[in-house]
């Protein structure tokens, strides 16, 4: 019953998302997020104004996030406070326990260049691979990567950007019977 409400709540999340994908960006006046009348809304700069001019994608803000970081068309702050030190790392885990699914690739890269590792380590994930249990109900629910999938980042409708592994493929074979493959 559980995995019937979680099928469910994935279909209608790829509903929303295919609508939310038609209107790419609705102007801040009709968003139904911003007031109209407000007497700031001319201050504020317009969505397709900000974004589009970067990589498009068909799916939740409809920018490519990382193609436009590695492209140079954006260059965000690596940190706030001046004693954080970057550690970019190009390390990626494998979680193999996806059930029938490809299995997941996590790419620290990707991830690295937007966030220290303390914003996902020891809270959300243990450093060490295959020591934190990672389920899609926990995901759904707003927990683990579903923290920020589905709320800053490409959303959790996305399925093969994570599950993009097949078992048996080249890619999976690299990383013999480990989880974690460096440079």
């Amino acid at each position: 019953m559980a995995m019937r409400r979680a099928g469910l709540f994935v279909l209608c999340l790829a509903l929303v998302a295919v609508a939310v994908a038609a209107t790419r960006w609705l102007p801040l006046a009709r968003d139904e997020v911003h007031d109209p009348a407000g007497p700031g809304i001319g201050l504020l700069q317009e969505p397709a104004e900000a974004l589009g001019w970067l990589p498009p994608d068909n799916a939740g803000n409809q920018v490519r996030w990382m193609q436009a970081l590695d492209q140079g068309h954006i260059n965000p702050r690596s940190q706030i406070l001046p004693s954080t030190q970057v550690n970019l790392r190009s390390t990626d885990v494998l979680l193999k326990n996806s059930g029938e699914m490809p299995m997941v690739r996590f790419p620290h890269r990707q991830h690295t260049a937007w966030l220290d590792c303390s914003n996902c380590h020891d809270k959300l994930f243990e450093r060490t691979a295959g020591a934190t249990k990672i389920n899609m109900f926990l995901i759904l629910q707003g927990e683990k990567c579903g923290l920020c999938h589905g709320a800053v980042a490409f959303p959790l409708t996305e399925c093969t950007r994570c599950h993009s592994v097949p078992r048996g493929s080249p890619e999976a074979l690299a990383f013999g019977r480990g989880l974690v493959l460096g440079p």
